[in-house]
């Protein structure tokens, strides 16, 4: 099961370098093993909306949520501590601490073209790892 980290995302829909290889995941992988933080979720939506791409938002909510299957995932306020330790002992800003977070809560791989996540004890894995 994988956590897919905001720019995972973000690398199809602004059709960025790697976004060839975010499509493959999405095609191979059955969506009930991919997930989201509502953080990284939220985040795509307000980038989206900062660049006048509403309807590109709307669609992925529609095709990867609602009709793809791709489960959101939250913490909740007890959990808020552990992001803090998290931050703290891998120098990770709050966003990358919270999605270190819940894919050490849910027991997921996180997926994601940040290289921050290599200084963690989970590491992170790449699209282009997933076959």
């Amino acid at each position: 099961m994988y956590l897919l980290d905001t720019n995972i995302f973000l690398e199809l829909l602004l059709d960025q370098k790697e976004s060839s290889s975010v499509q493959v995941l999405l095609n191979t992988i059955v969506p009930a093993e991919l997930n989201i933080s509502d953080l990284a979720f939220h985040s795509i939506g307000i980038i989206l909306y900062q660049k006048n791409a509403a309807p590109l938002f709307s669609d992925l909510v529609r095709d990867l949520f609602g009709e793809g299957g791709i489960t959101i995932l939250a913490l909740n306020s007890e959990d808020i501590a552990r992001v803090e330790q998290v931050a703290a002992a891998f120098r990770l800003d709050f966003d990358d601490a919270y999605q270190y977070s819940v894919a050490e809560k849910f027991d997921l791989t996180l997926v994601s073209f940040d290289a921050d996540f290599d200084r963690t004890d989970r590491k992170r894995i790449v699209p282009a790892d997933i076959r």
